[in-house]
């Protein structure tokens, strides 16, 4: 199946395809791909209000919160080119709604981007808030929609990138639902290795994703700080 999406349309898979966590020559091999999804929503009587974009900006981690080593990237131009999906159906289904901004397009959001060291390994924050089941099925769309692909590529501006991933134990003492896996991504004989964890808590979903290190290093300070006056 070939489907056409915007760039946003993948969302998530499209941030960490470009973020470079751990490159190394490969001679091809592939990961199996599943991915994790544990816990329910929560079912509040009243939920709490739904944060502002500004008052997310101020619940990311910044260099101080990361420590020595860490510089902040600048945010990337807005790319605009479309995203061609190959050998992946659930994955392709989802581009009517990414065409319109549906997935991962919550109105309330903030990211942030770092480098660390002088190696190619980078860590990225992104804090969404909205009501906790458009959270949780925002983010499940798109884990779910993995699962179902064994591999699949993906052809952006021309350049095709393999893509497998792998089914990661999600932390289950965090939040109110959790997902994690293990993206890799091959092209031009180099392969990229990026962790990707989502916690819900709330009306609050926190992503981290990059090197699968800096991940776990960072994951408990990231939501810790994002909930902090929840």
């Amino acid at each position: 199946m070939r489907v056409r999406v915007a760039t946003t349309a993948l969302g998530i898979t499209a941030a960490l395809l470009a973020v470079p966590a751990c490159s190394t020559d490969t001679t091809g091999s592939k990961h199996q791909t599943s991915s994790s999804r544990t816990g329910k929503p929560t079912e509040a009587a009243q939920e709490p209000a739904i944060l502002s974009s500004a008052s997310l900006e101020s619940r990311l981690l910044d260099e101080s919160d990361l420590g020595g080593g860490y510089l902040s990237k600048p945010e990337p131009p807005a790319q605009h080119d479309d995203v061609t999906v190959l050998g992946c159906p659930a994955l392709s289904e989802l581009g009517g709604d990414a065409a319109t901004g549906g997935t991962l397009a919550f109105p309330h959001k903030a990211k942030a981007d770092f480098t660390y060291g002088y190696s190619s390994s980078e860590i990225a924050e992104a804090l969404y808030s909205d009501s906790a089941k458009k959270l949780s099925d925002g983010i499940a769309r798109v884990f779910d929609a993995m699962t179902d692909c064994s591999a699949y590529q993906v052809v952006a501006g021309g350049t095709p990138v393999d893509v497998a991933s792998q089914k990661l134990p999600a932390p289950h003492d965090l939040g109110d639902e959790q997902w994690s896996q293990l993206l890799t991504s091959s092209a031009s004989g180099q392969s990229t290795v990026v962790k990707q964890t989502a916690i819900r808590d709330g009306n609050l979903l926190v992503i981290v994703s990059g090197s699968p290190a800096l991940v776990d290093r960072h994951l408990d300070k990231a939501l810790a700080k994002a909930t902090a006056s929840s």
